[in-house]
């Protein structure tokens, strides 16, 4: 391969895992050098990883930075069923402590909250001040799954159109910081997905009746993606879409961008050092034989 077509590859690669943040919107990160390995459909498990690792801590330090300035964030991933947005969301809060970072997946509403407000079981999800709340799946089921498959009234369809935009602009002046990513994935991916856990007996849970009929309806799902985009992209609260067909490469896309999207600054603490332990004079410890241990099924080695 020439040293000409070998360079212009590793900047395709480059500018696919940076996203299309501008540059004075990045935060500062480590920058880890790509390998030559690394196209726009390929990474190495390694640079993955080490590019992974790079993202991660600066996701903690933007946690901090959203805890210390009582910021109020939330994060919306949608897209088809198998698009990547469970592996997006865990990548992200992997690192991150619980109490600030959130993740809300919600079941199908009951028969009470049938009767509610729309949005109404959704803003009880919603940040206070120092959280950031992660929506696998949010408000936006009207315009997809209820749609499609017929769970609202055409009435219900369309007042959700007209009230969505009002809502979050609502939401965007009342302080909180709202991202929405739509991860999009090929027919021929999402095809790949399904038979993967259809064979592995640890995700086939994810795979539901449901998820089958959606996949038969694909036309129908991409017409109501295209009028929800064109109601609900607003310029409060852009739609991000996120290319979805290379897993790994989302994750680190979708991460990146998240990073560029709230200015932050590094609140990393000085190294702790351990006091030293308390003395054991005095005390005596119970006999081993008063506790009740879990069988070592695993012995020590």
């Amino acid at each position: 391969m020439s040293k000409e077509k070998k360079d212009k590859e590793k900047k395709a690669a480059k500018a696919a895992l940076e996203g299309d943040a501008a540059p004075e919107e990045r935060s500062p990160r480590p920058e880890i050098p790509l390998e030559a390995s690394i196209s726009a459909k390929r990474i190495t498990n390694k640079t993955y990883l080490a590019e992974l690792a790079a993202l991660q801590i600066e996701l903690v330090k933007l946690q901090e930075w959203i805890k210390h300035k009582k910021l109020k964030v939330v994060v919306i991933f949608e897209g088809r069923d198998a698009a990547g947005k469970g592996g997006a969301i865990k990548r992200i809060t992997e690192t991150l402590n619980p109490r600030v970072a959130r993740v809300v997946a919600l079941p199908a509403p009951t028969e009470r909250q049938k009767t509610q407000w729309y949005f109404q079981r959704y803003v009880e999800q919603l940040p206070a001040g120092g959280e950031m709340v992660l929506m696998d799946r949010s408000w936006y089921n009207r315009a997809g799954v209820e749609r499609v498959m017929g769970f609202c009234t055409e009435e219900e369809y369309w007042e959700f159109l007209r009230s969505c935009p009002s809502f979050e602009r609502m939401l965007v002046r009342s302080g909180i910081i709202l991202i929405k990513y739509w991860f999009s994935v090929s027919d021929e991916a999402q095809e790949k997905r399904f038979q993967d856990r259809i064979d592995d007996p640890t995700r086939r849970w994810k795979l539901s009746p449901m998820d089958l009929t959606a996949r038969s309806r694909w036309i129908d799902y991409s017409r109501a993606k295209d009028d929800m985009f064109a109601y609900t992209d607003i310029k409060e609260a852009p739609w991000w879409v996120v290319d979805a067909d290379v897993k790994k490469l989302a994750r680190l896309n979708c991460i990146h961008h998240l990073l560029s999207q709230i200015p932050y600054q590094d609140l990393t603490p000085d190294p702790l050092v351990l006091p030293p332990r308390q003395s054991d004079v005095g005390y005596v410890r119970p006999p081993i034989t008063s506790q009740t241990f879990v069988p070592a099924v695993y012995p020590k080695s």
